[in-house]
């Protein structure tokens, strides 16, 4: 097998990936309805959440949670031209280390190539989806004096980077999965190239 064959096979494996977790996430309950991306209230509001369970305001931290699922799912469309235009431009090298690297190769190549562009793409529809539902103001009140208190992380203190920062583990554990389910099964896939790439074995 050249390396030629390898690049292919790497880049057909991430675009079929991309496309089916693409596909997913954006659906709707593509992140409230699959636990493995569930985005939860952060640490530090799920403390404040059993407080506030005593005194009746339960519901506002379940709408808040509903809310920022529906954001992420929102947002992910916005992925597709930044994660394909990372895999069309994927050099020799690049797939030689996917292909021997281990479980997180695939997230840690996406992370490097993608992830400030896609934090860009992904604040203004999270910022958007939640403003309407006044989530963003809710729980940028709770989490400002959370993040005083030290009990919740700085870069988790608006709504929209937590939420844009959640939105693409999702993202790119869902890829992952999507990536080892081709290594496992490359026939299945249909695709020349893949069975030659990775049926070798």
């Amino acid at each position: 097998m050249t390396s030629t064959d390898a690049s292919a096979g790497v880049k057909a494996t991430l675009e079929r990936g991309t496309a089916a977790a693409m596909a997913a996430l954006g659906a709707p309950d593509g992140f409230l309805g699959n636990p493995k991306v569930r985005i939860p209230l952060p640490d530090g509001l799920r403390q404040a959440q059993k407080a506030m369970q005593l005194i009746g305001r339960q519901q506002q931290f379940d709408d808040l949670a509903v809310g920022i699922n529906r954001a992420a799912e929102a947002a992910i469309p916005q992925a597709r031209p930044l994660l394909m235009s990372a895999i069309r431009t994927m050099t020799v090298a690049d797939a030689k280390a996917i292909l021997s690297g281990g479980e997180d190769s695939v997230t840690q190549f996406f992370r490097s190539r993608t992830e400030t562009s896609l934090t860009e793409r992904f604040l203004p529809i999270v910022r958007q989806t939640t403003a309407k539902a006044g989530l963003a103001r809710q729980y940028n009140s709770l989490a400002g004096q959370a993040a005083s208190f030290g009990v919740l992380k700085a870069e988790d203190a608006t709504l929209e980077s937590y939420v844009a920062g959640k939105a693409m583990s999702g993202l790119f554990l869902m890829i992952a999965e999507q990536e080892r389910a081709i290594r496992r099964d490359p026939a299945g896939t249909g695709s020349a190239i893949l069975r030659k790439v990775f049926g070798a074995g």
